[in-house]
This record gives C-alpha cells, structure tokens and sequence, in this order.
C-alpha cells in the first residue's frame, strides 16, 4: 500500500509538470492573437492609465522609448489571480462560490508545498532546528492553511455544482465534463481530509507521510482510506493540466499577449514578420463569411467584402 501511494504522488507531480510545462510551450508558439486593445493598460504610467491613455498619445510615439511598469500589471494580476476581482466586481453570486473554491486550492498548494520543503530541510539538516517555538509556528501555520484551504475547496466545488445544475442560464453552458470535474474535486479531497481525520492511532501524520514520501521510506503504514485519498488526490492533481482546467496556464497570456499586448508592428521586426507569414496561412472555416476551404489565404480573405459580395 505504501509503495502504491508513493508512486501516485512521484507519478502525478511529474504528469503534472510535463504537462504544465508542455501547455505553456503550445501557447506560447500560437500564432499571434487578435488583440483587444482595451485600456487602461497598467503597465502604462501612472497618469495615463489612470484615465485610460497609452504611449499612442505622445507626438511621433514610434521614436519614444517604451517603458514598462512591472509594478502596474502585478497590481492588477495579484488581486485577479487571488481573488478573482473581476469576477467580484461583475458577478458576485457566482463569486461567492468560485472564490472559495480556488482560494482553497491556493492554500492547499501551499500548505502541501510548505510541508514538503520542511521535512526535506529536516532531512538534510536534522529535526533539532524544528524543536521549540519553531516547530509549533510551523506546524500550526501548515495544519491552518492546509485545514482552511481543503474545506474551502470542498465547499466551493459543492456549491459550484449546486449553481451549475439550478441555475438556468448557467446550465445552458454546463456539460457533463463540467459536473464531473466539479465531483472529482469533491470527492478527492474529501476523502483525503476524512481519512486523515479517522486514521488509527498511531499511524503516520503529515509531517512522517511526507518525510516517508522524499526518502521513499516503505515502514510508514498509511491507512487504507488515507491512502485512498492521497491516491485520488494525486491523480486530480495530474489530471488538472490535461484539461480546460488549465485556464490558470492560459491566464498569462489572455493578459500580457492579448489584452495587454501593445507593443508596435516594428518592434524587433518579430511582429510584422509573424503576421507576414500569418497572412500566408490558408483556413478551413466552415463559416460563410470567411469561405475558408483551404483554398484562399487570409490575405485574400481579409482583402474580401462579404457585404459587397453578397448583393451581387
């Protein structure tokens, strides 16, 4: 049973890295995105995105070196990805659901994280710097987050799942892949907290689970429905990148190379000689304002009046 779950873990993290990395190479080899061109920009001075402007403003903008504020766009992104802002703002019923459900997630990242770089430190330095104070605050700072983040998400994805199937709007854009992944999380992680809350006296808590787990120590005993959550956790874990789930990869570049993206067709000459060979693609679209047969290229398409066409 212990190798089984040990496995599960080293297996699972690993899917889970290749796959992150290899969604993130993907998206940033797609072709370039049409951008929206929404302002304010952050990354934008101060006084400008303040009232919405942008570099465009200043004479000859073409010649003025280009500065961008770092500082600007994580005030922007950290409150997004921590707190879904733009999703409190303008839907804060489905809010009060999915802020729970992902801020769970974040704290339950961390607080595993949090547990298996001190237990490697405890492996390589000795347990004595874990004594006293120090043992207390961190074991009391892991247990919190990772207590708080598991009902969190358990909760969150219950009454998710509650508002995907009664609310009649959103059911309309609700598949069976949608409910599943939302019972999935549930189930996961609410068998990995019941089994770690009526395992056995005497068998392992986090802290030797995960000291077990880097030394690959096959005499800690897990418990069957201990083990059966981490195991069902694990593959959560590996599933997440494999599916639409992986919006918080897509994230970044929705921001910084669609929304964001201001940069001139000359810089670098890399833009204009991207879209010179986009230009050169020839589409498949079945819609019949684009006539995509894969004959036509989108320069051809592009230089098209559907309108004109049509009243011939």
């Amino acid at each position: 049973m212990t190798i089984l779950v040990y496995a599960a873990v080293a297996v699972s993290v690993l899917i889970f890295v290749a796959a992150t990395v290899t969604r993130t190479v993907l998206y940033a080899r797609s072709p370039i995105h049409l951008r929206w061109e929404l302002y304010p920009v952050p990354h934008e001075r101060p006084d400008r995105a303040a009232h919405g402007g942008s570099y465009f403003e200043e004479s000859e903008w073409w010649r003025c070196p280009r500065r961008r504020r770092l500082r600007g766009e994580l005030a922007v992104m950290v409150p997004e990805i921590l707190f879904l802002d733009a999703l409190r703002k303008f839907n804060r019923a489905l809010w009060y659901r999915s802020f729970p459900f992902h801020f769970g997630l974040y704290l339950g990242a961390g607080a595993g994280f949090g547990l298996l770089v001190t237990a490697a430190v405890g492996r390589l330095a000795g347990t004595a710097w874990l004594a006293g104070p120090v043992e207390r605050l961190l074991t009391g700072v892991v247990a919190v987050a990772g207590w708080s983040g598991l009902s969190l998400a358990v909760l969150g994805a219950v009454a998710l799942l509650h508002r995907r199937l009664t609310d009649a709007a959103l059911r309309a854009y609700t598949t069976a892949g949608d409910v599943c992944n939302l019972l999935f999380f549930a189930a996961a992680l609410g068998v990995l907290g019941a089994g770690y809350v009526l395992r056995p006296a005497g068998s392992p808590d986090a802290w030797s689970l995960a000291a077990g787990l880097l030394s690959w120590d096959t005499s800690v005993e897990v418990p069957p429905l201990l083990a059966t959550g981490i195991v069902t956790t694990s593959a959560l874990l590996a599933y997440i990148p494999l599916t639409h789930m992986s919006h918080f990869i897509g994230k970044y570049f929705t921001y910084h190379a669609v929304r964001w993206d201001d940069a001139p067709m000359g810089e670098g000459g890399k833009v204009s000689a991207a879209m010179a060979e986009y230009l050169t693609f020839r589409p498949t679209w079945a819609a019949g304002h684009i006539r995509g047969d894969g004959t036509p290229t989108w320069a051809e398409v592009a230089s098209r009046n559907p309108a004109r066409e049509a009243r011939r």
